[in-house]
């Protein structure tokens, strides 16, 4: 299918192919044949173009007829055709490479094609020849000869296809070659180099396993390297017993890269605590590298570890139940995770009315990480696992993040309510299952309250006895006088309100500060503000030097597959808020563009906050100023509007190139309107 068809660009690339002038791309994908043809723009206005060959290769291609037929419409060559070929029939020894910081990043390939330019246009050239001989020839012979005898036509009836000609005729090239022509031409959406999607797409080619080298197959002891070198026979392996395909011993299982383990018993068990995942593994694993390896195949929820949706889900599957698509049911599935990081209890009904999914495939996500409980809901399996949280902030910080990604794309996806992104005060409150009795917590109070009153009394004789030596305060107001309560310890069960005071400050392993007023992170702990600011500054200022317009709500998406990208423990894992995500952008010296949206715009408020570089240092910088005060003015421009008032602006000399290069750092065109980029409301 190649109903949608996408390019990205790479900063490797062919020396031949230059994207940057590209005004439009266009390609045919034939499955069966394993061929693709590429039809890319020439750009004519180059001063490299030859115009005069140009215009008589169309001529010897099209004629001096116009019609829907010509190959070249404005009557130059305009565009070239590159077809494919198999580079090599067997690719899997190949990989691509990408070294950055002391890395070698592989990703290993499944295909190798190269595009070569296709010369079609020369057969049609002398298509067009050979008929303009015929018909002067025939034209000639026409005007010796006299009228036409009458001639008897014998009608014959061809006899019916067999199927044996038919799958002849099939397979010929006269019908091979038809079937081609007759393939339609598809759109293909092209992203430049620095567009936020190629960047994006980029990240695919770097691991996140950052130092798993006891993984990898290049350290491995002599006798795993000698059978390697010789593996043993195929009599030998026959005649070991077959085991059914869904059962792996433990045996077996601790043969395998670790990453591979983990992936296996997640799959498997699809919940499980960080200390039971360990015991598994058995004893001398490196809890460091399992952390790496469980945060590839599974996510964080309530300090315990659930196997991730694309993992049960593999792409191109379907559900057994409805049969819908993989990318459905992840998403459904994610659904139901996010809801239990905000609390104990989630709801059937709810999710089926948001997700819209069949009631059996809803019912599996519940069963898979939850317990029914009559008339209450399903609760999450597992109770809070708080010592994991405590240990490991980094991790916490870091799932937390993914998290919010997670949670944006879901509200865009079902148009969550507010009441679905609120977590419910009777959710929170039973973050920690409650197992002890009301008469029992009651004489433990009593039992915390005599063993401290020695101790509080003390305190209170030795400020009595303060105050009254003291000249200046004749008296003392016994009211000023504050008794502390202790908090209860980790080993004996919480009374209602030392609870309420923990959930007010742990919500699933995180602050809840971080999820109320500046959602992005949280707040910074003193002593590194300043490396903050500065990785933060970096961040901002290189990003908006690479994208000139970004929406508030584009520059957090940026932020967070940034921090996905850093190691556990970098400076930014701090906590950066909004507000302080704000301050920067205006620091490094961007503006905040007020563009009059339209009224019934269905914009999300960071959509709505449009930020650009003011000064870049370059030569563009008058012009772009100009064409951001247009914008402050305009929702949407047509072009020669803004190539009057750059005009105007900035001298009578201001070519194409030059507003072609403004447009392109930050503008986009749809419908032959241009607007500032993220600002397209489709």
């Amino acid at each position: 299918s190649a109903d949608k068809i996408e390019l990205f660009s790479y900063p490797i690339r062919p020396a031949s192919m230059t994207y940057d002038d590209v005004t439009h791309l266009s390609a045919k994908i034939k499955p069966k044949q394993q061929k693709v043809e590429l039809e890319m723009a020439i750009d004519t206005l180059n001063p490299n173009y030859c115009r005069s060959k140009g215009e008589q290769i169309a001529l010897n291609v099209d004629g001096t007829c116009t019609d829907e037929t010509n190959t070249y419409s404005s009557k130059l060559m305009d565009k070239q055709t590159f077809c494919s070929s198999q580079a090599a029939s067997n690719v899997s020894r190949y990989a691509a490479a990408v070294y950055r910081k002391g890395e070698l990043h592989l990703t290993p390939l499944h295909g190798i094609l190269q595009l070569r330019p296709s010369f079609t246009y020369l057969d049609k050239a002398d298509a067009k020849h050979r008929e303009r001989e015929a018909a002067n020839e025939g034209g000639d012979s026409s005007q010796d000869e006299a009228e036409d005898d009458v001639k008897q036509i014998t009608v014959r009836f061809s006899r019916p296809e067999t199927e044996q000609a038919r799958q002849r005729r099939v397979q010929s090239y006269e019908f091979l070659q038809k079937r081609q022509a007759e393939e339609h031409w598809v759109h293909l959406h092209y992203y430049g180099l620095k567009d936020s999607r190629s960047e994006h797409e980029r990240q695919y080619l770097f691991s996140q396993a950052h130092g798993l080298a006891e993984n990898t197959e290049l350290i491995k002891s002599p006798s795993e390297y000698l059978m390697m070198l010789m593996p043993p026979s195929v009599e030998e392996e026959n005649d070991k017993p077959v085991a059914p395909s869904n059962v792996l011993s433990m045996a077996q299982l601790r043969t395998l890269p670790l990453a591979d383990q983990i992936k296996i018993l997640m799959k498997n068990v699809k919940v499980m605590p960080f200390a039971n995942l360990m015991s598994l593994l058995g004893s001398g694993t490196d809890s460091t590298a399992v952390l790496r390896c469980i945060q590839q195949v599974a996510m964080l929820v309530q300090g315990n570890w659930v196997v991730k949706s694309d993992v049960l889900y593999p792409k191109d599957t379907s559900s057994p139940h409805s049969g819908v698509p993989a990318e459905v049911l992840c998403r459904g599935r994610d659904f139901v995770m996010w809801k239990f990081t905000q609390g104990r209890w989630v709801v059937r009904k709810e999710v089926a009315a948001v997700t819209k999914l069949c009631p059996e495939d809803v019912k599996d996500f519940l069963e898979h990480m939850s317990v029914a409980r009559i008339n209450k809901g399903w609760e999450f399996m597992l109770p809070y696992d708080e010592d994991f949280v405590k240990k490991h902030p980094d991790i916490v910080q870091r799932q937390h993040m993914l998290w919010m990604g997670i949670q944006a794309k879901l509200e865009k996806v079902y148009n969550l309510l507010k009441e679905h992104l609120t977590p419910k005060k009777q959710e929170t409150q039973s973050g920690h299952p409650l197992v002890v009795s009301g008469e029992q917590r009651v004489n433990m109070a009593k039992a915390r309250v005599k063993q401290n009153y020695g101790q509080l009394e003390k305190e209170f004789q030795k400020q009595k006895a303060e105050l009254k030596s003291n000249d200046a305060s004749a008296k003392m107001d016994i009211s000023n006088i504050r008794i502390k309560e202790e908090p209860v310890s980790d080993e004996e069960p919480m009374d209602t309100l030392a609870y309420e005071g923990m959930n007010n400050g742990v919500v699933n392993g995180l602050h809840a500060e971080e999820d109320s007023m500046d959602t992005l992170n949280g707040h910074l702990p003193g002593g590194c503000g300043d490396r903050v600011a500065q990785e933060l500054k970096a961040f901002v200022s290189s990003t908006f030097k690479k994208q000139f317009v970004l929406t508030l709500s584009e520059l957090k998406r940026l932020f967070n597959l940034h921090l996905a990208s850093l190691p556990p423990g970098h400076t930014l894992f701090s906590g950066i808020s909004d507000k302080m995500l704000q301050d920067m952008v205006l620091d490094t010296g961007c503006k905040q563009i007020l563009v009059p949206f339209p009224p019934q715009t269905a914009a999300s408020p960071d959509e709505l906050k449009v930020y650009a570089l003011w000064e870049a240092g370059d030569t563009y910088d008058q012009h772009r100023q100009v064409l951001l005060e247009i914008f402050s003015k305009n929702y949407r421009v047509r072009r020669n509007v803004i190539q009057n008032q750059l005009s105007q602006e900035c001298g009578e000399d201001v070519n194409k190139q030059e507003v072609d290069r403004v447009l392109k750092d930050c503008c986009v065109s749809y419908g032959g309107m241009w607007y500032l980029k993220g600002t397209v409301q489709s």
